[in-house]
Order: structure tokens, then sequence, then C-alpha cells
């Protein structure tokens, strides 16, 4: 598969390979080491590919607290956000018994979550995100705020979060993320965040009949 990848990319260069479900550094140099075999092995039947672009998907809490010597490592990070609050949370959120206490709002998920993106800004390395978290347009404005480069997100998603984005000024989605990471309470980052679009008259972004 890497080889065919690789294959793929001759004479674009602009393949990307992201590693999913990492937990160990250890994991992911093996994988990236894969890759670079594969160059090698393809060079041999005379087929000169790129070295991609190599990231690390981050989506286990052990991941988070290795973030900083991933992204040392690696060229990008990308934060899976359902997997990551899931396991965090310790709730099968496929599971009607327990869904009820998934939520991404939980302080503990968006300090994870913040503790990524700091770690890429701290060494230069672009971090994205992809999940639901992306979707809802007041988490995406934290996240902005947070320094994701990218948000990977539902299409019919788009054009609420995008409008979002255009209007609330970076300055005031930096002070409204201090103080979501600061709560306590998943309902305090709730109201954080809706008070926030009804200060912008976004609050139909959030609540059918409202514009």
């Amino acid at each position: 598969q890497i080889k065919a990848m690789l294959r793929a990319s001759v004479g674009l260069n602009n393949l990307r390979v992201m590693f999913p479900m990492v937990s160990r550094l250890e994991e992911a140099e093996q994988a990236a080491a894969l890759v670079a075999r594969a160059r090698v092995e393809l060079a041999e039947d005379g087929i000169e590919a790129a070295a991609p672009m190599i990231g690390v998907l981050i989506e286990v809490p052990a991941a988070v607290y290795q973030a900083e010597s991933l992204a040392r490592r690696f060229d990008f990070l990308s934060v899976g956000s359902n997997d990551l609050a899931q396991y965090l949370l310790a709730v099968d959120r496929n599971n009607s018994q327990v869904a009820s206490l998934y939520d991404e709002r939980h302080p503990a998920v968006l300090r994870a979550v913040n503790e990524v993106a700091a770690a890429g800004k701290r060494l230069g390395k672009p971090v994205t995100i992809c999940g639901s978290m992306a979707g809802e347009p007041g988490l995406a404005v934290l996240l902005m705020a947070m320094g994701f480069e990218g948000l990977s997100l539902n299409s019919g998603r788009l054009l609420r979060v995008k409008w979002a984005l255009r209007t609330i000024p970076m300055q005031t989605a930096q002070a409204v993320l201090a103080q979501a990471l600061a709560a306590e309470y998943p309902e305090q980052v709730s109201k954080l965040v809706t008070r926030m679009l009804d200060e912008h008259g976004l609050g139909g972004l959030i609540r059918a009949g409202r514009r």
C-alpha cells in the first residue's frame, strides 16, 4: 500500500501520510521507517518517489502527552476528536446506555485538544483536527483560537462553521477560549459558547428558528 501511494505521487510530490491510533513513539517511528524502506525499494526498481510529509493522528490520551515528542519527529499532527473524547471520558458514544456521558465540551477534552495545538505551535508544525468538534460553529471558533490550521468536517456543516469563523474576531475567540479552558463543567463551556454566538448575532447557528 505504501509503495502504491508513493508510485501515485511521482511527478506530483504532494503525498501526505498520516498514521492513526499512535500510542507510542516507537510505533510511529517504525511506521515512518517502512515508508523510507518503500522508497528505497522503489528506487531499486528505477522509480524515484519524493519523500512524503508524514504525520500522526492523535486520538488516544497517551499521544496527547507525547504530542511535543511526536511533533519534533514528524511533519504535522492532526487530532481525531471523536475517538480522543471517547477515550478520555471512557464512554462509548455508540452505546445508548452511556452515550449521554459523551461530551466534547468537557473541560478535559478541551484542555487535551489545546495541548496538542500548543505543542505544534511550539515546534512550528501544522496541526489540524477532524471530527464533530470541528463541525460545531462555537467549538470551531475555539479551535481557531487554539491555533488549529485546518478543520475537517461534514460538508453539511461547512457554511455554518465558515460563517462563525468569519464573524467572530480572534481576540474575542481567544478570550472565550481562556474562560473555557478554566471551566470545571461542560455546562459552563456550553454557556460561554452560546453567549459568544448570541453576542455576534449567530444564535441561529445553534437554535432552530433564530437568525
